[in-house]
């Protein structure tokens, strides 16, 4: 069903799972910026907890002309770079192709849907630990399940069959039904976590929670998330808050994704992180007054960083063991991730729970 398959967005996760396919045999083409080089010259590397590898000359193009039509497009890339999509997708494009993301947050696959029609879409979460460590290098630590549904299903066993293309690629792959409730249980750990640590200051994850006032904080935040979820009619259990505070307190000094975008220069996915489920919520009639308080403080905090510049200097390069999840569907079930941090290299990979 998928012969020939597109990676939008070659970083970390792009890198990995589009790899892990092409590993596999399946016609695998990555549209890279920054990596090109490197790629064409030294091919991808992935040192991996589920078998390393190297593909020694992947099919890597610059423009989506020079990739053309394929039967499935993988949109890795974060939400920021959405304005690009309609630049971006339509030459990868047939009559049959199908698109799913890898994204955070909300109103990514309704942006996708604009240019394709829902009937093509996809969405999909990854637990996995992952770090690109150098361009088209690539460690994968711990993690790599992947859970996948459609926003209306169209084409019968689709979503099956893209699960078991993945399994057959080494990726622990399942199908969920609802892509809106999946991506509510993610905002349980993201609103928070990735909001506060910016908000307090550039705080990891262990030094919010050593902090009984932002803990207090984290809490009241996570029930309006759930709150939120129910009244847009999905019954989400309040046991994941308590499930998402202790699987994250293992994992150490830990930066939230958001944190390092926004400590790196780089802008951060406000708007499907934090607007978008927001004004749902709103329009479902709720009024969350924590939310409301921590995303006008982010809004100020991001207005100072475009007025004074980067926080860190411009030789500061920080290498970060970096996990990712996309849109969430198996939260009960996700496993502990820890990180490392240490002050050598750039990582452009994202955090597990962002």
């Amino acid at each position: 069903m998928f012969s020939s398959i597109a990676i939008v967005g070659a970083g970390a996760i792009g890198l990995y799972y589009g790899g892990r396919l092409a590993e596999a045999g399946h016609r695998v083409s990555f549209l890279l910026r920054s990596d090109f080089d490197a790629v064409k010259q030294h091919g991808l590397h992935v040192d991996s907890i589920d078998g390393s590898f190297h593909l020694p000359q992947p099919l890597i193009a610059q423009r989506p002309e020079e990739i053309g039509p394929v039967d499935l497009v993988i949109v890795a890339w974060k939400a920021t770079s959405n304005f690009l999509l309609e630049k971006i997708l339509p030459p990868l494009l047939h009559d049959g192709t199908q698109v799913i993301t890898l994204q955070n947050g909300m109103g990514n696959v309704e942006a996708i849907a604009a240019i394709t029609g829902p009937e093509r879409v996809l969405a999909g979460l990854c637990f996995v630990c992952i770090n690109r460590i150098a361009p088209g290098q690539i460690r994968h630590t711990a993690g790599g399940r992947m859970a996948i549904g459609e926003l209306m299903p169209a084409i019968p066993d689709r979503a099956t069959t893209l699960a078991r293309m993945f399994r057959d690629a080494k990726i622990e792959a399942s199908v969920e039904p609802n892509v809106e409730e999946t991506a509510w249980k993610k905002l349980i750990w993201n609103v928070p976590f990735n909001g506060l640590a910016i908000t307090a200051g550039g705080k990891t994850t262990d030094q919010l929670l050593a902090e009984p006032a932002i803990e207090k904080e984290i809490r009241a935040l996570m029930a309006e998330v759930v709150q939120a979820a129910h009244a847009r009619g999905f019954a989400i259990s309040p046991h994941l808050i308590e499930t998402n505070i202790e699987r994250t307190r293992p994992m150490g000094p830990y930066r939230p994704s958001s944190l390092i975008d926004w400590q790196e220069g780089r802008e951060v996915e406000i708007d499907a992180i934090w607007r978008e489920p927001l004004r749902r919520a709103h329009t479902a009639g709720l009024h969350l007054p924590h939310w409301e308080k921590l995303l006008k403080n982010l809004e100020s905090t991001l207005r100072g960083q475009s007025s004074h510049g980067n926080i860190l200097s411009e030789s500061l390069e920080v290498n970060t063991g970096i996990c990712q999840k996309t849109i969430t569907f198996l939260l009960i079930t996700m496993h502990s991730f820890a990180t490392a941090k240490t002050p050598l290299q750039t990582s452009k990979s994202r955090s597990p729970f962002s």
